[in-house]
């Protein structure tokens, strides 16, 4: 099982998404401040991630999702779908043609770089919406975290910024704290590969058994581990856990809410 957060730049929310089991995936809500977790879609296909993104007030998600679709859906079998956090109904959805997109993110009140909606004629956001650009820890670099001066700089022939990508650090400042979160790797996002290939530290030393993590507005640490659990951390310890792991696919059909802007 593989966890990973979007969390809102403007509120105490979390989008989680979850990958397993094997041809599974899962969207659910996490409210920092509650502290709760709603669980909500069930997507028998793929999400992407770190191309995927959350709307600064906590309210709207873009997922770049794979499958899952019916034969007659106009987007086609590889889309993007704006939806109601947790849900994966869509109120707009652009299909991409493949997986050669990096998918898309909200941008400032104006911006629309993605085109017309195939799904959904009707958006009244007070966000605008932006192609995502190619770079490693495409989620991270919008929500304050910055390479790290032992980083390598990415080349001019480097166009899908993967020649460096095992050698990428990033890190981010507690708010309102002195303490340094970092990440090294390959992408956070659902990582593949050899034990250790992304490592999580706080202020040098290892987060062990944590495949992601990010700060809370208000300074605590929020994570991810390799059990499934969501966990806020502060100065005393876990102030809170949520187990996901006892979530096993259960697809039911989503709120008259999900279906509303």
């Amino acid at each position: 099982m593989r966890l990973f957060g979007i969390p809102a730049g403007d509120a105490d929310v979390v989008a989680v998404v979850r990958r397993g089991p094997s041809g599974w995936c899962h969207l659910g809500r996490w409210d920092v401040a509650g502290p709760s977790y709603e669980p909500g879609a069930w997507l028998h296909g793929a999400l992407y991630p770190q191309r995927c993104d959350l709307s600064p007030d906590g309210r709207w998600f873009l997922g770049f999702v794979v499958g899952g679709a019916q034969a007659d859906w106009a987007p086609g079998n590889t889309y993007v779908v704006l939806s109601r956090l947790p849900w994966l109904t869509a109120l707009a959805a652009w299909g991409t043609g493949g997986t050669w997109s990096r998918g898309a993110c909200f941008a400032e009140a104006g911006v629309d770089e993605v085109g017309a909606p195939e799904v959904g004629d009707v958006r009244p956001l007070e966000f605008g919406l932006a192609v995502t650009r190619v770079a490693s820890f495409a989620v991270e670099r919008r929500r304050g975290w910055h390479e790290s001066e032992d980083t390598p700089p990415r080349t001019e022939h480097d166009a899908w910024d993967e020649r460096r990508a095992e050698h990428v650090r990033m890190q981010k400042r507690q708010p309102g704290g002195p303490a340094m979160l970092t990440v090294a790797g390959f992408y956070a996002a659902f990582r593949s590969g050899p034990p250790g290939r992304v490592e999580y530290a706080l202020d040098g030393a290892p987060l062990p058994e944590v495949q992601w993590a990010d700060w809370s507005r208000d300074g605590r640490l929020l994570v991810a581990t390799d059990a499934g659990r969501l966990e806020i951390r502060d100065e005393k310890g876990t102030a809170w856990a949520s187990d996901l792991s006892t979530l096993t696919p259960d697809p039911q059909p989503a709120p008259p809410e999900a279906s509303r802007w």
